[in-house]
C-alpha cells in the first residue's frame, strides 16, 4: 500500500525509523525499479546545523519549507544526486535522507544504470541509490503520494534498528554526533556499519 501524506507530517526522527523496511518504488519508461529501504537520517529544521535550510531559506532550500511528501533533490561534489523526502508541517524545513536500499525488483535496470554487478553495491549509498533508480534534478518536489517515486508499506514487521550519528557532516558542530542515522541492524546493503 502506497504510504499517504499523514505519515510524512509526523516528527522527522520518527518516519526516519519508520522508513527502515518499507519499499522504495521508482516508475521509469525504461522499467520499475523497488528497494527495501535500510538506511535513513533525519535532517530536522533550521536548528539543525547539518540540515541544508540552517542556511536559510533560498531557491535550493525552498521545498524543505514546503508541505510535507515532496522530494528534496539535490547534487553533492559535481556527481551525484540525493533522495530527501520532506517531513512535518508547512515551514518546518526537514526531511528525510534515502540513504540505502536493499535492491527488490529491476535488478538488471539497477546494474545497467550503475555498470556494475555487484549486488550489495547497487544502492548501498545515496548517491548510489538515486543512480540505480535514475533520481535527478527532475524529480526534485515530485510528489511521493501520487506519481513516479513513492514508498509502500507492504505490512511486514518492524525490523531491528540501530542509531548512529550521521555521516558527512562534521561542519555541524554538536548537531554532528545527534544519533539520526538509522539503519537495519545487520543488513549488508547499508552504506556503511
Amino acid at each position: 500500500m502506497k504510504i499517504s501524506r499523514t505519515f510524512y507530517e509526523q516528527p522527522t526522527l520518527a518516519i526516519a525509523r519508520e522508513l527502515l523496511g518499507k519499499y522504495l518504488v521508482r516508475k521509469h519508461p525504461d522499467g520499475k525499479t523497488v528497494g527495501r529501504i535500510v538506511e535513513t537520517e533525519a535532517y530536522v529544521g533550521p536548528k539543525d546545523l547539518a540540515c541544508h535550510a540552517s542556511r536559510g531559506r533560498t531557491a535550493r532550500t525552498e521545498i524543505m519549507f514546503g508541505p510535507a511528501g515532496f522530494t528534496y533533490v539535490y547534487f553533492i561534489y559535481g556527481v551525484y544526486y540525493c533522495l530527501n523526502i520532506v517531513t512535518e508541517e508547512v515551514d518546518h524545513a526537514s526531511a528525510v535522507l534515502i540513504r540505502a536500499l536493499e535492491p527488490v525488483e529491476g535488478i538488471e535496470l539497477m546494474k545497467k544504470r550503475r555498470r556494475i554487478e555487484e549486488l550489495r553495491n547497487l544502492a548501498s549509498g545515496p548517491g548510489k541509490l538515486c543512480q540505480a533508480f535514475a533520481i535527478d534534478k527532475s524529480l526534485n518536489g515530485a510528489d511521493v503520494c501520487a506519481g513516479v517515486l513513492y514508498v509502500e508499506d507492504r505490512g511486514e514487521p518492524a525490523p531491528k534498528i540501530l542509531a548512529t550519528p550521521r555521516i558527512g557532516v562534521d561542519y555541524a558542530g554538536k548537531w554532528k554526533d545527534k544519533p539520526w542515522r538509522f539503519l537495519i541492524r545487520g543488513n549488508e546493503y547499508v552504506s556503511k556499519t
